[in-house]
């Protein structure tokens, strides 16, 4: 009778069904990926927020040295932008990823002969008049924020006119088609991300360093069973939990909320593949904190440390461009940041994973970091 060879696949899958099944019954793991995202959808859904700030784009050939345009800098729920391409903002604005086009003109022929001083907005001596066009897009629902902003500054600018003189500023408006930029298009992607980084990080380090503590992994060294398939068998337990949950998120979002699927089941495809890379990535953190972690009371601290930079600053629950531009710095430096950004891309504007490969290269760049840092810190026993 000959003894079939040991298989560590077989050990891997076991593992990873046992693994699962502990997942399943926990009320963290379930409270963290499914409950905690849902309610903040519900919350925010109903509620009907939007992103705190207009963005504005700004046409290259715009003037940027009257005092409209000064003013308009002071403004913070205005944010300007003006290093993409006209052929991008266009493009952005059809999506409503940008909520209007700045383009404003300066007419001297229409100056005024009086060299009147604008006291209200002493930056410099307006003379010439100046015409202000502005595209809007129906794809954004922000664009009455911006008018409203324009036309107080052009209402006090016009004020210290005379009325024999003519107006110092005038708005030329247009407003194209678009899709709907609705903000559950917005905070859905950001709870995807949120439960996946909870996933990831929490998870892994609670469960490793559960296992290192009660010997159980000591154990499995008296066993013929790999080292690796007691990481994989853990790690495909919690992508398969990962993939449910955020297929139970991304339909619940489109069919009780109307969350975009612009290309329906491919977008949801992409955003699956986007959510296993990304919880790939936190499981990494989640392996540090086991090693570095002396008992399971030090567990919440350290993952804290990385997963609430993450949760405030990474747009997660409202846009990044709120920040000041030396917090935007920090923001774009962080995983989830890149996640959220690829995943919204791609629901929203139909972006395929090759259009989303600088988000993809810089968590590549993580996933290298990370690892690096995990072998050396990772402990068995």
């Amino acid at each position: 009778m000959t003894n079939k060879p040991y298989s560590n696949t077989k050990a891997t899958l076991a593992i990873a069904k046992a693994s699962f099944r502990s997942i399943m019954r926990s009320p963290s793991a379930v409270v963290f990926s499914l409950a905690f995202p849902l309610i903040f959808i519900v919350v925010f859904a109903n509620i009907g927020g939007s992103a705190p700030t207009v963005d504005v784009g700004v046409a290259k050939d715009c003037d940027t040295s009257n005092n409209i345009y000064k003013v308009l800098k002071t403004v913070k729920m205005v944010n300007l932008i003006t290093k993409e391409s006209a052929a991008d903002m266009d493009k952005d604005l059809s999506k409503g990823a940008i909520d209007a086009i700045l383009d404003i003109k300066v007419n001297p022929k229409d100056a005024t002969k009086q060299n009147t001083q604008i006291t209200a907005f002493p930056l410099s001596t307006q003379k010439a008049a100046v015409t202000v066009n502005v595209q809007y897009t129906k794809a954004s629902q922000k664009g009455g924020i911006f008018k409203s902003v324009l036309n107080n500054i052009l209402f006090e600018l016009n004020s210290f006119v005379n009325s024999s003189a003519p107006k110092l500023a005038e708005v030329h408006e247009t407003t194209i088609q678009g899709r709907v930029y609705k903000y559950i298009d917005f905070i859905l992607p950001g709870m995807l991300g949120f439960s996946l980084l909870s996933s990831g990080v929490f998870g892994t380090a609670f469960v490793f360093l559960s296992l290192r503590l009660t010997l159980v992994i000591k154990r499995f060294f008296a066993t013929p069973v790999k080292r690796y398939s007691i990481v994989l068998g853990e790690a495909i337990a919690r992508i398969v939990f990962a993939l449910l949950g955020a297929i139970f998120i991304i339909a619940i979002g489109h069919y009780a909320f109307g969350f975009t699927l612009i290309h329906g089941f491919i977008t949801v495809i992409n955003m699956l593949i986007l959510s296993a890379i990304g919880l790939i990535i936190f499981m990494g953190f989640g392996f540090i904190i086991s090693g570095v972690a002396k008992n399971e009371s030090a567990v919440p601290p350290f993952s804290n440390i990385i997963t609430l930079p993450q949760f405030l600053l990474s747009g997660t629950f409202f846009s990044t461009t709120a920040f000041p531009n030396w917090l935007q710095g920090i923001s774009h430096v962080l995983p989830l940041t890149h996640l959220n950004n690829a995943m919204r891309k791609v629901a929203f504007e139909g972006a395929s994973l090759g259009d989303v490969s600088h988000q993809l290269l810089i968590l590549a760049a993580w996933f290298v970091g990370v690892y690096i840092v995990a072998v050396k810190t990772f402990k068995w026993e």
